[in-house]
């Protein structure tokens, strides 16, 4: 399913997702935040950021000209810097929001790496980012194809991933319910693509009537909406932000 097909059908604001009560004080960005120290599970919340928005990092540096294995390397490197100064006095100034943050560390990182020997030193004995689970296939839809800008390229696979993230998460959910079938299903509802069965095929395959498969729907969209505020507020400093930075992420799959 393509991103803009997934912004269409899921993105819509819907009045009861935005007032689902996000649980904010508890997510991975604020805690780094506000601990703004060693803490082991502010050191924890960072660790499980970075390894989740590393593909859009690995994807600007790709695009800056580095080969494979140097992008790799400076990939890590830069990682395991962050975790290593854990400064984050910048913060403010890119508004609390952890893509701007990284995206300009990330510059500034690559800006003083005049050598892939120092990153490769580095990041070495500390393998944070998997990049060794890309399998051929997974490595040629992170490399840099297009004509985009290093930003661009950033902004948009930051985008594409968080997205990837939410609908992994909401089939953890269908298929710890037992209805892995019924996500499989649903998710076919998302793009309009020829080849797709139709609502009434779907409903067919799953004994459901056309009524019912809508509620199903309904309750999938409500779902997805909900978990993709949520994953948004892990990436900002305060609630306020999660709309704004949706609207962001909205207009970079349009255009």
């Amino acid at each position: 399913m393509s991103a803009d097909d997934q912004v269409a059908s899921l993105t819509t604001h819907d009045r009861s997702a935005r007032s689902g009560g996000i649980a904010f004080t508890t997510t991975h960005w604020s805690v780094v935040l506000e601990a703004q120290g060693h803490s082991p599970t502010a050191q924890e919340a960072l660790e499980k950021l970075c390894r989740t928005y590393w593909r859009p990092v690995y994807g600007f540096i790709r695009r800056q000209g580095a080969r494979q294995e140097e992008a790799e390397d400076l990939t890590q490197g830069f990682f395991s810097l962050l975790l290593e100064r854990r400064d984050f006095d910048a913060v403010r100034k890119e508004k609390g929001r952890l893509r701007s943050y990284l995206l300009t560390s990330l510059k500034h990182f690559l800006a003083s790496e005049r050598r892939r020997a120092t990153a490769a030193k580095r990041g070495k004995g500390q393998r944070l980012i998997p990049l060794e689970e890309l399998s051929a296939s997974g490595q040629r839809e992170i490399e840099p194809t297009d004509s985009l800008t290093a930003e661009r390229l950033y902004e948009r696979r930051w985008a594409l991933t968080l997205m990837e993230q939410v609908l992994r998460r909401l089939k953890d959910e269908y298929c710890t319910a037992g209805n892995a079938a019924l996500f499989d299903s649903l998710k076919w509802l998302l793009p309009d693509e020829p080849g797709a069965p139709s609502r009434a095929q779907i409903a067919s395959q799953l004994g459901m009537t056309d009524n019912a498969l809508r509620q199903a729907f309904h309750r999938f969209r409500q779902r997805y909406q909900l978990l993709l505020r949520e994953e948004i507020s892990h990436t900002v400093a305060f609630a306020s932000d999660v709309e704004d930075e949706l609207r962001h992420l909205i207009r970079v799959l349009r255009t």
